[in-house]
């Protein structure tokens, strides 16, 4: 086999169903591959009926909603191919978008994670010249300094019209790996429930000597938050768990010190935002959006109150943190 696509959903099954039409469409003589989904414990009914409706690919329940790491890797554990596609649910593949990743990452073996460029409903690409969080940059204004300052060399980095780029780090939603690379990392880091972990994956490859590339041959429409933020409770909860996986990623990429630094700047940062933008909401109780700083206050307090508690910074949802618990 030389290609397993690996896709991991939670209750996003109109997207999938079109993610995996697009897929079911695609017919090749000169590669061979396999479909995986890992539905991490919908839990609603839906699960035997994609199952059925296509039978050709393979389908398999997760124990739990143990996150987006977890279920990659999940999903790898079975998988036969040299190579593995993870794609996100709310993504539409083509025939040439697969063979242009193929070719590029078998011509390219210094290549460790090869993406390619991502379009959403809006007929705009998605940036993708992204930097792996440092010191200087790990924040919003200080990333924005720190752009600033370094424009021209950005632009030479970036704005090239060669058909690969290298970009630090490629959004999960779309992420090309062949099995020796996936070995060679061990895989998603599991100590993410969701956010950030594809960032981790990117810079163990980084760290190994790898490259991160994105080809400008191969186009996949991404739909912008189809799959996570699907009503005001989801999006506080998905939201929450950006701010607890950049604790769990300064954990895990930084020194002691540099830690203790940039943890207390998050917490007391995250903290006077939420509380602000929650008592603004009890005033101007008709703008629906501020209701999700009052949900992200109240997750955000008891998973610090945890972290203080069970001395550690990973999420209570993550499987790492579900294997100490059992």
């Amino acid at each position: 086999m030389d290609i397993s696509i690996i896709i991991v959903n939670y209750r996003g099954w109109k997207a999938l169903d079109e993610c995996l039409e697009s897929i079911d469409s695609i017919s090749s003589r000169t590669f061979s591959f396999e479909v995986i989904i890992v539905d991490n414990f919908s839990n609603d009914g839906q699960f035997p009926v994609f199952k059925q409706k296509y039978s050709k690919f393979t389908f398999i329940e997760n124990t739990g909603n143990n996150g987006f790491s977890n279920g990659c890797n999940f999903g790898a554990a079975i998988a036969t191919g040299n190579h593995f596609l993870f794609l996100n649910p709310d993504t539409k593949l083509t025939l040439e978008a697969l063979e242009t990743l193929l070719q590029t990452a078998v011509s390219h073996p210094e290549i460790g994670i090869l993406s390619c460029l991502q379009i959403n409903e809006n007929s705009v690409f998605y940036k993708q010249n992204n930097l792996f969080p440092a010191l200087g940059r790990f924040f919003g204004i200080s990333r924005a300094i720190f752009r600033k300052l370094n424009k021209a060399k950005l632009e030479k980095r970036f704005n090239t019209t060669t058909d690969l780029f290298y970009p630090d780090w490629v959004t999960g939603a779309v992420i090309f790996i062949s099995r020796n690379w996936f070995d060679k990392i061990k895989g998603w880091n599991e100590d993410y429930w969701l956010y950030f972990e594809d960032v981790d994956l990117c810079k163990k490859v980084s760290d190994l000597g790898g490259k991160v590339a994105v080809t400008r041959k191969a186009t996949v429409f991404h739909q912008h938050g189809g799959a996570s933020r699907l009503n005001v409770k989801t999006k506080a909860l998905t939201k929450t768990e950006v701010i607890i996986s950049k604790h769990v990623y300064i954990s895990n990429q930084f020194s002691t010190g540099i830690q203790i630094y940039l943890q207390s700047l998050l917490i007391i940062g995250v903290l006077l935002e939420k509380t602000l933008l929650s008592v603004l909401s009890l005033f101007l109780f008709f703008i629906p959006k501020l209701k999700v700083n009052r949900l992200m206050l109240k997750n955000l307090s008891v998973y610090y109150f945890n972290a203080l508690q069970k001395q550690t910074w990973i999420s209570p949802r993550a499987m790492n943190y579900l294997k100490t618990k059992a």
